[in-house]
C-alpha cells in the first residue's frame, strides 16, 4: 500500500478508478445482461414459477428479492460505516462487499430455473455487495480530496464508470450476438447465446475483483485503532446521526419539503431503471428471441449515451431557469414517458422511448442530488446529511420495487405497473411546488 498525501493526483486516480471497476455491475447485471438471461429462461412457458410456496410472476419476483436487498442495505449501511468510521477500518469494509458482489456475480453462471434459490441467492448478494462497497467507497471522498478537489473528481469516476461498463458490455453483446466467433457453442444459436450471458456474468465479477485492485493499493486504510472496542454504542451510531438530522428537519423547512418529494419522484424514477429491461421483454412484439435480447442491449446502450447529454442539458437549464422549476419540469416529462409506456407495442417505438428515458434519466439523479447539497445548513456534518440522502433513496426504492412486483404479480400487466408510477411522479410535482425556491437562490 502507497501512503499518499490527500489531494495527491494518484491518490484522487485510483480512488476515481473504483468506479471503472465496479460500474460493470449496473449495467452489465442489473440493466442489461442478467435481466434478458433472466426472461429468457422462461422462454416457451408462461411466466410464473413455484418459489417460497406461492405461484408468482417473474418479474414481480425479482423484484420483490431486489426490494429486500436494498430494505437490508438501508438497514445496514449506517450501522456499517458507523463501525468503520470509529474503527478507522473502513478499507476493509469496502474489500468485504466488493469481493462478496463479484464472486455472486461470477456465482449467478449457475443461475437456472432448478437452481432457483441458488441463482436467486447469489443475484441477492450480488446487489447488496455492490450497494455496500458503494456506502464506503462514497464515504472515501473527504479523506483523499480537499473539498475544492470533489466535484471535479466525483465526476471523473462517473466518466470512467461509463467508459469501462460500456466497453465491457459492448464485448458482451458481441458474445451474445456472435457467440461462434468466441468459441462459444451450443446445440442451438439460442443456447449458445445463453452460455455467453453466463460468461459474461463471470467476466463482470473478475473485472470487478481485479481492476478493485488498484484502487485497494493506494487508499488508506483509515485511522485504525486497535485499541478501540466496538461497543453497543457505536453500532448504533450511525442510526443516531440519521436520528439527528431527522430533528434537524423540523427546523429547516425547505429542506425536509424538499427530501419529501425527492422521496417519492425518486422511488419511482429508480423502480423504472430497475424494471425497464423486463418491461421491453415481456410487453413489447419482437420478431424473434434474438431480436429481442439484441434490441434490449441495444436500448440500454442507447439510455447510457443519451444519459450523458441528458445530464448536460439539465445542468445548463437549472443554471437558466433554477433546480426547483427545473426539476418539476423533468418530474412532468418523466409522468408522460410512464403513461405512454401503456400504449407502446414495437420495437421502434420502444427504441424512441430508450431515447427518451435516457434524456431525462441522468439529469434527475445529478440535479436531485446537487439541488440537496445547496439546501444543506452551514455545517462540517455533510456525511450525516447525505447518509439520511442515501437511505431516504433505497428506501423509496424498496417501497417503488414492492408496489411494481404487487401490481405485476396481482394484475399480471407491467404496463399497468408502470402507469402507475405516473402517479408518484405527479405527487412529486405538487411537493417540489411547496419548496421554497429563494432558499436556493432563485
Amino acid at each position: 500500500m502507497a501512503d499518499l498525501a490527500k489531494g495527491s493526483k494518484k491518490l484522487l486516480n485510483a480512488w476515481a478508478f473504483y468506479d471503472w471497476a465496479n460500474s460493470v455491475y449496473p449495467l452489465v447485471i442489473s440493466s442489461a445482461i442478467f435481466p434478458i438471461f433472466y426472461e429468457a429462461l422462461f422462454s416457451g412457458r408462461d411466466h410464473y414459477i413455484e418459489v417460497f410456496g406461492m405461484n408468482l410472476k417473474n418479474s414481480a419476483l425479482i423484484s420483490f428479492v431486489t426490494a429486500a436487498a436494498f430494505l437490508m442495505v438501508a438497514f445496514f449501511s449506517p450501522l456499517l460505516s458507523g463501525i468503520a468510521d470509529y474503527v478507522g477500518n473502513k478499507k476493509s469494509f469496502m474489500k468485504f462487499f466488493c469481493y462478496m458482489g463479484a464472486l455472486s456475480c461470477i456465482g449467478l453462471n449457475w443461475f437456472s430455473l432448478e437452481n432457483i434459490y441458488v441463482g436467486l441467492f447469489f443475484y441477492f448478494f450480488g446487489l447488496i455487495g455492490f450497494w455496500g462497497s458503494l456506502v464506503f467507497y462514497n464515504s472515501y471522498l473527504p479523506d483523499i480530496a480537499f473539498t475544492e478537489q470533489q466535484d471535479a473528481v466525483s465526476a471523473k469516476g462517473y466518466s470512467l464508470g461509463y467508459i469501462g461498463s460500456v466497453i465491457l458490455l459492448i464485448v458482451n453483446l458481441a458474445m451474445v450476438m456472435m457467440p461462434d466467433t468466441f468459441g462459444i457453442t451450443g446445440s442451438t444459436k439460442g443456447e449458445a447465446a445463453m452460455k455467453a450471458m453466463k460468461y459474461s456474468f463471470v467476466m463482470v465479477g473478475i473485472w470487478w475483483m481485479l481492476f478493485s485492485q488498484y484502487t485497494y493499493y493506494f487508499l488508506p486504510k483509515g485511522n485504525k485503532n486497535e485499541a478501540r472496542k466496538v461497543t453497543k454504542a457505536v453500532v448504533f451510531n450511525g442510526f443516531k446521526e440519521l436520528k439527528k438530522v431527522w430533528g434537524l428537519l423540523e427546523s429547516n423547512i425547505p429542506l425536509k419539503r424538499y427530501l419529501a418529494s425527492f422521496f417519492v419522484y425518486s422511488m419511482a424514477v429508480q423502480t423504472v431503471m430497475l424494471i425497464a429491461t423486463y418491461f421491453g421483454s415481456q410487453e413489447i412484439a419482437w420478431e424473434s428471441p434474438s431480436q429481442s435480447q439484441t434490441g434490449l442491449i441495444i436500448c440500454i446502450l442507447l439510455i447510457q449515451i443519451i444519459a450523458i447529454c441528458g445530464a448536460i442539458l439539465t445542468s445548463k437549464a437549472s443554471a437558466k431557469f433554477g433546480n426547483i422549476p427545473t426539476l418539476i419540469v423533468i418530474n412532468c416529462f418523466w409522468a408522460i414517458l410512464c403513461s405512454a409506456a401503456f400504449f407502446i407495442k414495437t420495437p421502434n417505438q420502444f427504441y424512441i422511448m430508450a431515447a427518451l428515458v435516457g434524456l431525462v434519466m441522468g439529469g434527475i439523479q445529478a440535479l436531485s442530488r446537487s439541488t440537496y447539497s445547496k439546501l444543506l445548513p452551514e455545517t462540517e456534518d455533510t456525511a450525516s446529511f447525505f447518509s439520511f440522502y442515501d437511505v431516504t433513496e433505497k428506501i423509496g426504492i424498496v417501497i417503488g420495487m414492492c408496489v411494481y412486483g404487487a401490481i405485476d404479480q396481482i394484475t399480471g400487466s407491467p404496463r399497468l405497473a408502470i402507469v402507475f408510477l405516473t402517479a408518484f411522479f405527479i405527487i412529486g410535482i405538487f411537493l417540489l411546488k411547496r419548496v421554497p425556491k429563494k432558499e436556493i437562490g432563485e
